[in-house]
């Protein structure tokens, strides 16, 4: 509804433009028509001196009756309205709308939902970072619950360091098991009562794959909530149609997918949207407009990227086959593959995500002569780039480890993972074997 036209302002020595409409504002519905403050400070700001209008002009303009094809950056940290009591309405969630930048942005609001459609979740929360993520659905998921977790026992580097350190320091009781170790898993959980479980589709650098379905009922049987980081397997795997109460991204991979941005999101259904925003609120963890902008773009292409991820690493798997310089080759789309069963179930046939794990003869002086022989490949910290990646977790994400946890493990010190990029084949698969020649 349009508010009432601002009386205009004389300016001796200016034209005036009688025959300009008069600027209008919607404001809110139960309130007097009364021209509003930014209404008047526009037509007034031509009189006012230099620094006061150099400081507003262009400022609190209002959106046109028009919607931007592509969402907008809204860099701003807070959000004006025309009055106070629409403000107040707002914050009071009885009108929809923006306060503060911690607890929402547009650009950021958008990203959400468009993450919330990625895994047919209710809503969405963005974060700084994929660890802000982890930590966010784990505070939020022992909200008023037993202090205690059961976890898988291979993660991201950064995930276990923050369940083996920092959450015991403040109480929070941690067990690390074999998640593809069902009776281990039940073993775990029957003695524990944890608040949640926590694993990864697909194991972060081991490359296993547990039973969504079955890891769900042993949580369910227990009261447990149960999250599950969907990183390496965006589209692939929908972790709520077998059963998860949080998914979990870093969107700084394959979402974002484009090398560019720092970003997380976890996505929940209805019944643990509240309590998830509550503690984003207090925590703090905010994603940046211009960050959102970024994560929102790679996203619209991420079905075509991952399909050609998909086949590139199933071909760097086929090409590797029986090389002489390899001591074990580690593809979920393997038929030979621990977790085969378990692929075939979680997966779309023919697509078994982006990473090929290979063990090069020679442990880390022939895993660091091969990484360091890639010319085409960057080695570096990260996957689900357009480039593909190299890195030796043994010596990175996870040095924290003894040298035996590792090996208990699957991460041999031989051990490199690759996230095979979107390059052409035939590029990747030259400059894998001449480093592999050099290994």
């Amino acid at each position: 509804m349009p508010g009432k036209p601002c009386p205009r302002t004389e300016i001796p020595g200016r034209r005036q433009k009688t025959d300009a409409p008069p600027l209008t504002l919607a404001v809110h519905p139960n309130l007097p028509q009364a021209p509003t403050y930014t209404q008047c400070l526009v037509s007034e700001l031509p009189a006012m001196k230099p620094q006061t209008t150099l400081v507003h002009a262009g400022e609190r303009r209002p959106l046109g009756n028009y919607i931007p094809v592509s969402t907008p950056i809204f860099a701003s940290s807070s959000f004006f309205y025309p009055t106070t009591e629409e403000l107040a309405d707002v914050f009071a969630e009885r009108l929809p709308g923006e306060t503060y930048a911690r607890m929402g942005n547009p650009t950021s609001s958008a990203l959400e939902e468009q993450v919330a459609a990625v895994e047919g979740g209710h809503a969405a929360i963005a974060t700084a970072s994929g660890m802000a993520a982890v930590h966010l659905a784990l505070l939020a998921g022992l909200l008023d619950r037993r202090q205690a977790i059961v976890a898988a026992d291979v993660l991201y580097g950064g995930t276990l360091e923050l369940l083996r350190t920092v959450l015991p320091s403040e109480g929070v009781e941690v067990r690390f098991c074999d998640f593809c170790d069902l009776e281990a898993v039940e073993a775990a959980v029957r003695e524990v009562r944890p608040a949640l479980l926590l694993t990864e589709t697909i194991s972060n650098p081991a490359l296993r794959v547990a039973r969504l379905d079955r890891l769900r009922e042993i949580a369910s049987e227990y009261g447990a909530l149960f999250l599950v980081d969907n990183t390496f397997t965006p589209l692939l795997i929908k972790p709520f149609d077998h059963g998860a109460d949080m998914v979990i991204h870093s969107a700084t991979k394959y979402l974002g997918g484009h090398g560019d941005v720092l970003a997380g999101a976890v996505v929940v259904p209805e019944e643990h949207a509240e309590a998830l925003r509550q503690t984003h609120r207090c925590l703090g963890g905010n994603l940046g407009p211009f960050e959102a902008y970024l994560v929102m773009r790679g996203i619209k292409t991420l079905p075509l990227r991952m399909r050609h991820h998909c086949a590139n690493a199933r071909m760097v798997f086929e090409g590797l086959r029986g090389h002489p310089k390899i001591e074990r080759l580690i593809f979920p789309g393997d038929p030979q593959h621990p977790d085969a069963k378990a692929v075939h179930q979680l997966m779309p046939a023919g697509e078994a995500g982006g990473a090929v794990g290979i063990d090069v003869k020679g442990g880390s002086e022939g895993a660091c002569a091969f990484l360091d022989s890639l010319r085409l490949a960057a080695t570096s910290a990260s996957i689900g780039d357009l480039t593909t990646l190299g890195l030796h977790p043994s010596s990175a994400t996870h040095r924290m480890l003894t040298p035996e946890a590792r090996m208990a493990l699957g991460i041999t010190d031989g051990l490199v993972r690759l996230s095979v990029g979107a390059e052409h084949i035939d590029d990747i698969m030259a400059d894998i074997l001449q480093a592999l020649e050099q290994a």
